[in-house]
């Protein structure tokens, strides 16, 4: 099987969700300058690079990334094309999901932008609380994305997190995907066992004939 990585590196610089902490990687320890291994402190946020969104993030009393089903993060997921003229994933784009489908992946324009550079853009591809709610009714359980953020919303009620969150599915960000084709994949993802996490970054990989 060919494997796909889709896990956006970690590395000073890297784009972040404006307000997010900075990842940082300082060297503690070094064999150029004696010492016997190479060791680094690193700094990141929760939300760092490709994580999952467990229900905590948004949903008080909500499962921590530590508690999620595995289950969940991995197996057959569907990589879904959305054109580059759509701004907003609404439910006329999730319409033609496979019934049956459990895990989907949204290839946007943002995936072509991130290829070109790693550097964060306000005007990002993002999901629309109506296809939250399509997907959340085809019984959907684990929704990914190219953007930092699942959705744009500068109310700050954030209604796609509540619903995906709230309704039963997690939710996946920080994809890479420029260069993978839609159509049937299995998923592998597993986020950091952070201790009553509230995010966890992951390196996440589809599996291919």
């Amino acid at each position: 099987m060919a494997r796909i990585d889709i896990s956006m590196p970690l590395f000073a610089g890297m784009p972040s969700f404006p307000g997010d902490p900075e990842f940082a990687g300082v060297p503690t320890h070094s064999i150029a300058k004696g010492d016997p291994y190479n060791v680094s402190r690193l700094t990141l946020g929760s939300h760092a690079g490709t994580h999952v969104d467990p229900p905590i993030h948004f949903v008080v009393g909500g499962a921590t990334v530590d508690r999620l089903d595995l289950d969940v993060l991995a197996g057959p997921c569907s990589v879904v094309e959305v054109p580059d003229t759509v701004a907003k994933i609404g439910a006329r784009e999730v319409a033609g999901i496979s019934a049956g489908t459990t895990r989907v992946l949204f290839r946007t324009a943002n995936s072509v932008r991130w290829q070109r550079s790693l550097t964060f853009f306000p005007d990002y591809v993002a999901l629309a609380p109506d296809a939250a709610t399509a997907l959340l009714a085809q019984g959907v359980r684990l929704v990914g994305i190219d953007s930092l953020s699942i959705e744009r919303d500068p109310s700050g009620r954030f209604p796609v997190h509540h619903a995906l969150l709230g309704g039963g599915a997690l939710i996946l960000e920080g994809l890479l995907l420029h260069g993978v084709a839609p159509g049937p994949y299995r998923l592998d993802c597993l986020p950091i066992k952070w201790r009553g996490g509230d995010g966890g970054p992951a390196r996440a990989v589809l599996f291919t004939d």
